[in-house]
């Protein structure tokens, strides 16, 4: 795999970070959050199928070996509904 290249959890399709959304669950805290901090990361697709296969298989969960709650999941639900509204 090239260097800035991760692969999504759910579907396991290759792309840039750029492309995908980040989790990660902050080295200190133990905390799950998105996009910034440092610790163990997951990445993402930003589709509905990716998004629900991740949160029904509890993929997110078994990459971070840690509990992710409904929250990040809501929050990534969000960011899907915004990005679906933007014109083109």
């Amino acid at each position: 795999m090239q260097p800035n290249y991760r692969r999504c959890v759910s579907c396991r399709e290759i792309a840039h970070k750029r492309d995908l959304w980040r989790i990660v669950r902050v080295h200190d805290t133990q905390a799950i959050q998105l996009d910034a901090g440092m610790g163990r990361s997951a990445y993402l697709c930003p589709q509905r199928t990716c998004l629900q296969t991740a949160q029904k298989k509890k993929q997110l969960s078994r990459a971070l070996r840690a509990p992710v709650n409904g929250g990040i999941y809501m929050a990534l639900a969000q960011r899907l509904k915004d990005l679906s509204n933007l014109p083109d």
